[in-house]
């Protein structure tokens, strides 16, 4: 199961454990039971405090705990967590066997003290990139309380499981047997849904913040530059983000990021964030803005209203509030959002092997989906509004050659239909004949870009017709001293490289204004600022 390289890896990983560790399977005669035993005596050779037993004490087969001998602490698999979730099961290992984790003492704190008996199950795929932070989070709480208890699941093996419950998106999360999310959930916001006080703590604490020199509102690439290069600056930096990271974490691949021949987009985010943390930067995650009031003066303080009803003020802002999937707007869509129109083909792939799906989008990203998810379902038909595909013409290629693809252009979606409990079917017009038509499918994969996330600023800044903020060469929005970068903006080429070169020009900017209209108090910068950063 492991190769050398990989077992080299994990050993030294194994050698972190201050506790033992016992691997507890049940498994059956199936091939997958055969592949998730080999895969635990592996690992249980690799130290003499991990040890490998079997047991039928679980219904779903194959699947393992890891225990702590002597202790109620455990953590629960049903499949073989690799892919993704190898990073996941090296951490269950590490965490069950004493390490500790590198999470705040506070937030520590806070699951410790949760009052309540949570049996959490969630399902994912090994596909895909959201389901680790769900799985590694609630792994980790049921680590620090004895009253969590979690398993995570394999939705592409236990499929009959999937369809008795109605899973058609992962990561999906049941607590005690009833639904309790859907989609990327950090352990901050897993403990804000079951800490109901957590909003109004955070909302007196923000309340209490001094005016920054610099408020980000954004935590994507755009953002994260923005509020590295003006801590760089010495000056007083704050970043609200909705969730750090923004649409990245929703990438699969990244291949044109220079110097980075390849990474992932979770992978990236969390080193976003940790560069951020090398710096006095304020960061205020899981904080939606939800009005922003220009400064009355032109040395007053801008303020932003935040969704949990506090405020923030600044003597400059850097907009960078990122964008969202674009959905289609017909009806059905909303009604049966994860119940089988998806946005995340990586994702949820899996879930519809052997099932008939669409693909809304004839650019690169829908023709990308289609290919990856024709090696999955039985029938992958791809509907474009345009005449002809927009797609590079060697992905075209590809998609017109595999066998169970079909594609359809000058069609107009109109209408998802369902049976109430998920997706049946894709009305859809011929927009050269006027002619409706109606296809019989299970999924629908909707890949025709991406909306900004301006509604929140109409009549305080100047955005286009398309509702980007409006900004000059120097980011500048229409109200002075606002300023703005990445995919919300006017710029063209929405590309991460290109947001990150934006924040940082914007960070400059705003400290350039700063230093032109009012006196600033600055801080010795860092020693290492060099000609890029000055």
């Amino acid at each position: 199961m492991l190769d050398a390289n990989l077992k080299t890896q994990l050993k030294g990983y194994l050698e972190r454990l201050t506790m033992p560790v016992e691997l507890v399977a049940s498994l059956d005669d199936s091939a997958k039971s055969a592949e998730l035993r080999e895969l635990l005596q592996e690992i249980a050779s690799l130290s003499d405090k991990v040890t490998f037993a079997e047991a039928d004490e679980d219904m779903r087969k194959p699947s393992f705990a890891i225990v702590r001998p002597g202790t109620d602490i455990s953590v629960r698999f049903a499949g073989i967590p690799m892919g993704h979730e190898f990073t996941s099961l090296v951490l269950a290992l590490l965490q069950v066997g004493g390490h500790p984790s590198k999470e705040a003492q506070d937030t520590i704190e806070r699951v410790k003290n949760l009052d309540g008996d949570y049996r959490f199950e969630t399902y994912f795929s090994l596909s895909c990139q959201n389901c680790p932070d769900v799985v590694q989070a609630l792994n980790l709480m049921s680590v620090l309380n004895p009253r969590i208890r979690h398993t995570a699941i394999d939705g592409a093996l236990f499929q009959d499981e999937v369809e008795k419950r109605g899973v058609m998106a992962v990561p999906s999360i049941f607590l005690n047997s009833l639904p309790f999310g859907q989609g990327r959930m950090s352990l901050e916001q897993i403990l804000a849904k079951l800490d109901t006080g957590a909003s109004e703590r955070a909302a007196e604490e923000i309340a209490a913040k001094k005016p920054y020199d610099v408020l980000v509102v954004g935590g994507g690439p755009a953002g994260a530059a923005a509020a590295i290069y003006a801590a760089r600056k010495g000056i007083r930096t704050g970043i609200a983000a909705e969730r750090f990271g923004g649409q990245v974490l929703d990438t699969m691949g990244i291949e044109n990021f220079i110097s980075v021949s390849h990474t992932e987009g979770p992978k990236m985010a969390a080193e976003l964030a940790a560069h951020v943390k090398d710096y006095e930067v304020d960061v205020m995650d899981l904080q939606t803005a939800t009005k922003l009031i220009p400064a009355a003066t032109p040395d007053g303080l801008a303020t932003v209203e935040l969704q949990n009803g506090a405020t923030l003020k600044a003597k400059t802002i850097v907009l960078s509030p990122g964008a969202r999937w674009r959905q289609m707007n017909v009806p059905g869509e909303a009604e049966y959002r994860n119940k089988g129109v998806a946005y995340c083909p990586h994702c949820d792939g899996p879930l519809f092997k052997g099932k008939r799906v669409a693909v809304i989008g004839g650019g690169n990203s829908g023709v990308e989906a289609a290919i990856d998810l024709a090696g999955l379902v039985s029938h992958v038909t791809l509907i474009e509004f345009d005449g002809q595909l927009r797609a590079d013409a060697v992905l075209q290629a590809k998609l017109r050659s595999l066998p169970n693809a079909t594609v359809i252009v000058s069609a107009q979606s109109t209408e998802v239909h369902g049976d109430g409990a998920r997706v049946t079917g894709l009305a859809y017009k011929d927009r050269t004949s006027g002619e409706q038509k109606t296809i019989e499918l299970e999924g629908i994969f909707v890949q025709i870009g991406l909306v900004p996330n301006t509604e929140w600023l109409k009549g305080a800044i100047e955005l286009s017709p398309r509702g980007e903020i409006e900004i000059d060469a120097r980011g500048q929005t229409s109200v002075p001293g606002i300023f703005a970068a990445g995919d919300a903006t006017t710029v063209p080429y929405k590309q991460i490289v290109i947001a990150m070169g934006e924040g940082a020009k914007v960070a400059l900017s705003a400290f350039d204004h700063l230093i032109r209209s009012a006196p600033v108090e600055v801080k010795e910068a860092p020693a290492s600022e060099g000609r890029e950063a000055a």
